[in-house]
């Protein structure tokens, strides 16, 4: 059997937070934790090691790249905090630099079959940027995408229709930022299409189709509030990390929103963005080609041309 081990590159909020909620959750047999600051890292293994009595026996240790040789999956968190009043996008260039870094040591430590996921904003941006430096085949690169966005809209529909966020079926596609969609056509609640639900409610009870314009605002601006409030989102993250980490290292064929290569699929070629994939030990096996409606699709291309003008120029800046 693969080793269930995990190697998470950045022990800031979102790394640990990530690392801790795999340990919670018995997700890996083993984890390290790499950072630049070594002893944020033994810090953190040190504290979560000291709780190892109340769980199920996880090694879980700080290290540094060569750990990385014999891990499943690895991690990407590093990198600079999005600051209040500041979109993913404007974080690009000083991650960039920080990219570069990392993969220059992580590259030659790699795990043959390792698959590589990318967190650090603006993912899809910088996703891409790891397929390119990596050379590794596009299944095997992946960024958490909407993953976590899917999860707010799912909320935020159950919220309007009250009911469990685990009987809506829906999708945050596109970029992981302030051109993603929200495709609303193919929401379901337990099979059924979220207007046939709603037709069959009480008057008055059920708003999620007269508030479509507004659930999606709230999503797509979630964040924003979050970093106002408290200066960063790191726990639904680390359960969106920890949700991916679970299809890869048990081969569980879930359908994530994930970010990945699309080359082809409603007009898109050659740009990393989200798209509902199943997600098993060999990454992103299979991309799904939901029939969205029109202006959804639309919505879409327009979200792809904006993370490739944003790679473009990204990449001009720093002469790649």
């Amino acid at each position: 059997m693969r080793k269930k081990k995990v190697a998470v590159v950045g022990a800031g909020f979102v790394g640990s937070t990530a690392a801790y909620t795999m340990l919670m959750n018995n997700t890996a047999d083993e984890i390290v934790l790499i950072d630049i600051n070594r002893g944020k890292a033994e810090g953190d293994a040190l504290d979560m090691n000291h709780g190892m009595s109340f769980l199920p026996p996880v090694k879980f240790y700080s290290g540094w790249y060569g750990d990385c040789a014999d891990a499943a999956l690895v991690v990407l968190t590093a990198g600079a905090a999005q600051k209040p009043g500041e979109s993913r996008m404007d974080l690009l260039g000083r991650n960039l630099r920080v990219f570069d870094d990392i993969l220059s040591q992580l590259l030659p430590n790699l795990a043959p079959d390792a698959v590589l996921l990318t967190v650090t904003n603006p993912v899809d941006v910088l996703t891409q940027y790891v397929l390119e430096r990596s050379g590794l085949p596009a299944s095997r690169v992946m960024g958490s995408g909407t993953v976590l966005d899917t999860s707010r809209l799912k909320w935020a529909i159950a919220g309007h229709i009250g009911i469990d966020p685990r009987d809506v079926k829906a999708f945050v596609i596109g970029e992981h930022g302030d051109t993603e969609v929200a495709a609303f056509s193919a929401a379901t609640v337990s099979g059924m299409r979220l207007d046939q639900y709603c037709a069959q409610c009480p008057e008055d009870s059920c708003d999620a189709l007269r508030e479509l314009s507004k659930l999606h605002g709230e999503v797509r601006d979630a964040a924003y509030g979050i970093i106002e409030k408290k200066g960063a989102t790191y726990y639904a993250v680390a359960l969106a990390v920890n949700r991916i980490a679970q299809a890869v290292l048990n081969d569980q064929k879930a359908i994530l929103t994930v970010s990945g290569l699309v080359d082809g699929p409603y007009g898109i070629r050659g740009v990393c963005l989200s798209l509902p994939r199943v997600v098993g030990a060999g990454g992103m096996e299979r991309l799904l080609e939901v029939p969205y409606d029109e202006e959804e699709a639309r919505q879409l291309r327009h979200s792809a041309e904006t993370i490739r003008e944003a790679y473009r120029v990204a990449g001009a800046a720093a002469g790649k």
